[in-house]
């Protein structure tokens, strides 16, 4: 499985935010949107990400307050990130080697959209599930001809 299925079910909305602005209005977004990342772009380039995760150390840093701060000064400016044709197997080792929650999706420069722990989580779960239905009905319709072992019943000649 590759990042492009979870982009393909998931969709490309994507929220964004500028690095000069006020660190305030990021965090009123996020909050009213219920997400946990905005990517940060300026002039059409990714050049940051912003989650709850910077937010707090910035909230820690101002004792409580986000004050003038603005979303650079708080923002990861060096985000991992991955493409379309990144393996899901790849992209679970790096989001838990970097304790990553959010990865934005990249294809050169133009950003497709982001994935999220949840994400990769949902689509595993998914595909066993699938996977598991599968092996499911196989063993349900097993063929009756031929050889019956393990189906309790004895061939005696």
């Amino acid at each position: 499985m590759k990042v492009s299925d979870i982009l393909r079910v998931k969709g490309g909305t994507l929220f964004t935010a500028n690095p000069d602005e006020p660190l305030a209005r990021a965090v009123d977004l996020m909050a009213g949107k219920d997400i946990g990342s905005l990517v940060v772009i300026e002039h059409g380039d990714l050049v940051g990400m912003l989650t709850f995760r910077e937010v707090i150390a910035q909230l820690v840093k101002n004792n409580g307050s986000l004050g003038t701060t603005i979303v650079r000064t708080a923002m990861d400016d060096a985000p991992l990130t991955c493409t379309m044709e990144t393996e899901m197997d790849e992209v679970r080792r790096m989001m838990l080697d970097r304790h990553a929650r959010y990865m934005p999706v990249m294809d050169n420069k133009m950003l497709m959209g982001v994935i999220s722990f949840y994400d990769v989580a949902k689509a595993v779960v998914d595909s066993q599930n699938f996977e598991n239905k599968m092996l499911k009905a196989y063993i349900r319709d097993w063929p009756v001809d031929g050889d019956d072992v393990g189906k309790g019943e004895v061939n005696t000649p």
